[in-house]
């Protein structure tokens, strides 16, 4: 007797709200509306009689039975994504998939991938910046690129970099902030804060041990890229973050507000699949990987030197 499985869609929809706890997100990864993602979840519910989600006002969360469900479905998915890609006829030329922040994207990657071209013409590279977590394999990325301050279990994360903050502004800015004697008043200043940072400029004031700042006010934006280009307006102080900020400090567009430079707790890395099986078959993925860590290298020290060794890439989280 052949076994009966649940509506297939049903599973999906539940799957992305699950890995997302969040039907509208879920629904923008699928392209439907919410409204289809939500009645497709009671539809499953209801055929397996079983409560896979708790719905409150501010959100919805797994019920244990639906968080122990969601572990099966996943890796359900993930061996047909496993099997669809070792399918003789599966595209091999296909782009590298890469998501990554925005702002990361624009100031660090872009303006570095020419020269990987220049190596490999034939290889295609797809970047995606949406604002979206990433499952491996089933959502198709090849790599993701994330800022975090430690490796995360079930993925293999290679470092790239750590960030270092330093306080900066317009020249003209800072020429406001001097009194009649020269003197700079930096206390006098507008911060500029990132509402979506995980660390702010409260981590540069408790690293630096720098008081007399205002933190309740000042201008919020809602990314870095918005806070440089803000701080270049001369509405403010942002805080920058290098290596991403150097190119403004470099032309001059921006300026040092003040000392000192902190290392920021977290750092970029790169993550991927823990299995080696599509780096196997596809060997342009490990060429992009000893590419972007030799790149990253420049910058941090501690970058990983052997990009292809599995023993430095793995999470132990």
């Amino acid at each position: 007797m052949p076994l009966r499985l649940p509506p297939l869609p049903a599973l999906r929809f539940f799957e992305a709200a699950g890995r997302h706890q969040s039907f509208k997100l879920a629904a923008a990864e699928l392209n439907v509306t919410p409204s289809a993602v939500s009645h497709g979840i009671v539809g499953l519910e209801q055929a397996l009689g079983v409560e896979l989600f708790v719905r409150e006002p501010r959100g919805i969360s797994l019920t244990a039975t639906g968080a122990d469900y969601l572990s099966y479905v996943s890796e359900a998915f993930s061996l047909i994504a496993i099997g669809t890609q070792r399918l003789p006829n599966h595209r091999a030329d296909r782009p590298i998939a890469l998501s990554c922040a925005p702002t990361f994207a624009s100031r660090w990657l872009l303006p570095r991938l020419a020269s990987f071209r220049a190596r490999w013409p034939k290889v295609n590279v797809s970047v995606d910046t949406s604002h979206r977590q990433v499952g491996f394999p089933v959502d198709g990325f090849d790599f993701a690129i994330r800022l975090s301050r430690s490796p995360v279990a079930g993925t293999a994360w290679t470092r790239l970099f750590g960030e270092r903050f330093v306080p900066v502004c317009s020249p003209a800015y800072l020429h406001c902030l001097r009194d009649e004697h020269g003197n700079l008043e930096v206390n006098r200043a507008t911060l500029i804060h990132v509402n979506a940072a995980s660390e702010d400029w409260q981590a540069w004031l408790d690293a630096s041990g720098a008081d007399g700042f205002d933190l309740s006010g000042g201008l919020r934006v809602d990314t870095i890229q918005l806070a440089f280009e803000a701080a270049a307006m001369g509405l403010g102080i942002a805080l920058g973050r290098r290596p991403l900020v150097d190119g403004e400090l470099a032309s001059g567009t921006l300026v040092e507000a003040c000392s000192p430079t902190i290392d920021s707790a977290g750092a970029y890395w790169l993550v991927s699949a823990e299995s080696t099986e599509s780096a196997q078959r596809r060997p342009e993925l490990l060429d992009f990987k000893r590419w972007l860590v030799s790149e990253a290298g420049q910058f941090d020290p501690l970058a990983e030197v052997n990009a292809d060794d599995p023993r430095a890439t793995h999470a132990s989280a």
